[in-house]
């Protein structure tokens, strides 16, 4: 049976991998924590560990790339539920794949590029982010890549049943944060972090084709080269033909009116195109 073409299945099926576990079970237990610190004191985390742009960019407090990842917002569960869900539905796959110690530093470098490309459109921000939606998005791109045909199903508004292949699912995702992440930067902000989800997909999608983009590119670098190497050479040699026929005419009026009878102009183009010609020579 060809697995590519699998349904994804909504349950533990064949166990949990070692990494996703690990990450639900740190990301749960540091919500508790994030709870009871906030009914406690009404202060959050977040104030801290989120990642602020300006902490980072002023303060260098680099940690908050890797700490951001496993807070999420005291006031709605469902933000830390729609997250750890998605990677227990999508990144046990992945991986499975990946295998736990490549899928780990993927989860984690996705994460941090999409705390990167949230400071690149909030340069300057005192707003703190948190949540694991990037790395969640990477693990999201990564299953579309490695399983782009795989049918998901999802319910609508949690009664409509549609099914999408993997592809087709993670580009609408990727489709809505583009979207939404624009009308923020012109329009009124819903206060989530669109470019974040945008950087982990990128990231996520750079990590897993980024060789095959690579390859692109030399090979257009040096095709490019190759056009320039060919022009230059196709054009040294017309300036020596031009030259040689230019000699070639002096020399055939010398032949009739002797040096003398040339012109000034006919004796200057002469002795230019001889030295021309002389240092081709050289050269080659």
């Amino acid at each position: 049976m060809n697995v590519y073409n699998q349904r994804v299945r909504f349950g533990f099926g064949g166990g949990l991998t070692p990494v996703v576990k690990y990450l639900l079970l740190i990301n749960i237990f540091v919500y508790f924590i994030q709870v009871v610190v906030y009914l406690r004191t009404h202060v959050s985390l977040a104030l801290f560990f989120g990642l602020q742009p300006y902490d980072i960019i002023h303060s260098f407090k680099i940690w908050q790339f890797i700490s951001y990842l496993f807070l999420h917002s005291e006031q709605s569960i469902f933000h830390i539920f729609f997250n750890m869900f998605t990677l227990w539905i999508f990144g046990c796959e992945v991986e499975r794949w990946m295998g736990a110690k490549k899928f780990l530093r993927y989860y984690l470098i996705t994460g941090v590029g999409a705390g990167i490309f949230h400071i690149l459109f909030n340069w300057g921000s005192q707003t703190p982010v948190i949540g694991a939606s990037g790395a969640i998005y990477g693990v999201l791109v990564a299953f579309a890549v490695i399983f782009p045909d795989r049918i998901v199903t999802l319910l609508l508004f949690f009664i409509l049943p549609v099914s999408l292949k993997a592809k087709h699912l993670v580009a609408i995702f990727v489709g809505i944060s583009l979207f939404s992440g624009i009308v923020g930067i012109f329009g009124k902000s819903d206060s989530i972090a669109h470019f974040a989800h945008l950087g982990g997909a990128l990231v996520g999608y750079l990590m897993l084709r980024g060789n095959v983009f690579l390859g692109m590119l030399l090979r257009k670098i040096r095709l490019y080269q190759q056009q320039q190497k060919v022009a230059t050479e196709q054009k040294r040699l017309k300036n020596i033909q031009e030259k040689r026929e230019e000699v070639d005419r002096i020399l055939d009026r010398i032949n009739e009116v002797g040096y003398e009878g040339i012109t000034e102009q006919e004796k200057q183009d002469l002795k230019k195109a001889s030295e021309f010609l002389s240092k081709e020579d050289k050269i080659w």
